[in-house]
């Protein structure tokens, strides 16, 4: 007897597509999966618990504050690096203020320091050799401006010594050194870039802000104009900068700001240990004007040409050709994708 049987039809794995509607749900009420047809899977059921949002919403507010937590404290360590050249710098001027006479004179004293700080920070790492460039080019304009600010009595420097010129001790041009500094590494450090970047507007505005705070003792103070200009002119520039694993922007208006408010609280300090002296603080130390923060937001325009220029030209050159205009630059970087490199110095 011969048996005849029925293949099996193979068996076809079914494709599911699951719309989502929106129902109320009352508080303790079940909510089931919608019904699958038969398949492979099964069916899951829910209970609507109405603290839970709450909880995931505490728990992205918690997380958020710990990255920036975080963000904050590697922000204000590459700083700290960043300012090497010149934290050192200031704490030569508070040591040296407390050293009992001396055979040599205090001014003289710093200056030495201040050539053994610059051959070793380069020794160390902290500048390349283009960086000692910029920073020396630095120096001189500082000299050059302390020249003529201490001709007409904008401040002083009472204590005697032997490299002086015109009553300028040769080492208050590392005061704007160590500004220079600052600036390089950071851009290393940071790896700063620029979109939207008008450099030879830039460039011009910080020439006349320079010239102008030297010849506005016996020409008209054109300071407020510039500054004016100068905020249009960086009006759209955004400062893109790595701190840890992501990439940050900032307006360089914004930058500018808080570089000047922080060299006005150096200047604090360094008053304070006696660097130089206002008329103001020659019967005793007196905090610094605030006006002053004003000056060093514009006067920052000029080491950020010196130090940026060159930089910002590199950039732009090895950029493609289709983003080399002077408002358009690279897109952004994501936030994820910037490895974290340990950077020397």
């Amino acid at each position: 007897m011969v048996v005849q049987t029925t293949p099996t039809p193979p068996r076809v794995a079914a494709c599911y597509h699951f719309v989502v509607r929106p129902v109320q749900i009352a508080e303790g009420q079940r909510c089931v999966a919608p019904r699958r047809t038969p398949g492979v899977g099964k069916v899951t059921t829910a209970t609507f618990h109405p603290t839970r949002p709450l909880s995931l919403t505490m728990r992205t507010i918690t997380n958020g504050a710990r990255t920036l937590a975080l963000q904050l404290l590697r922000f204000a360590l590459v700083q700290a690096r960043c300012c090497a050249f010149a934290v050192a710098l200031m704490g030569g001027m508070a040591v040296s203020r407390l050293l009992p006479p001396l055979p040599v004179a205090r001014y003289d004293l710093l200056l030495a320091y201040g050539v053994l700080l610059t051959g070793v920070g380069f020794l160390l790492g902290w500048e390349t050799r283009r960086e000692v460039a910029v920073v020396a080019v630095c120096h001189v304009l500082g000299l050059a401006f302390e020249l003529v600010k201490v001709q007409v009595g904008s401040w002083s420097y009472p204590e005697p010594g032997l490299a002086k010129i015109a009553g300028v001790p040769l080492y208050g041009g590392f005061m704007y050194a160590a500004v220079g500094s600052y600036v390089c590494r950071s851009w290393r450090l940071m790896d700063l870039s620029l979109t939207g970047y008008r450099a030879r507007a830039t460039a011009v505005l910080a020439v006349g802000l320079y010239v102008n705070f030297l010849s506005h003792h016996w020409l008209p103070d054109l300071r407020w104009p510039l500054g004016v200009l100068l905020l249009a002119a960086t009006c759209g520039t955004w400062v893109h900068y790595t701190v840890g694993p992501r990439r940050h922007r900032m307006p360089l208006a914004l930058a500018f700001v808080l570089i000047g408010f922080f060299l006005w609280l150096a200047e604090n300090i360094a008053t304070y240990f006696g660097a130089w002296t206002y008329p103001t603080q020659l019967h005793g130390w007196q905090p610094v004007p605030v006006t002053k923060w004003i000056s060093w937001a514009l006067l920052i325009s000029v080491t950020f040409v010196i130090c940026g220029t060159r930089r910002h030209t590199a950039a732009r050159r090895d950029r493609p050709l289709s983003t080399r205009d002077a408002g358009t630059g690279p897109p952004p970087v994501p936030e994820e994708s910037v490895p974290e490199e340990p950077v020397r110095g």
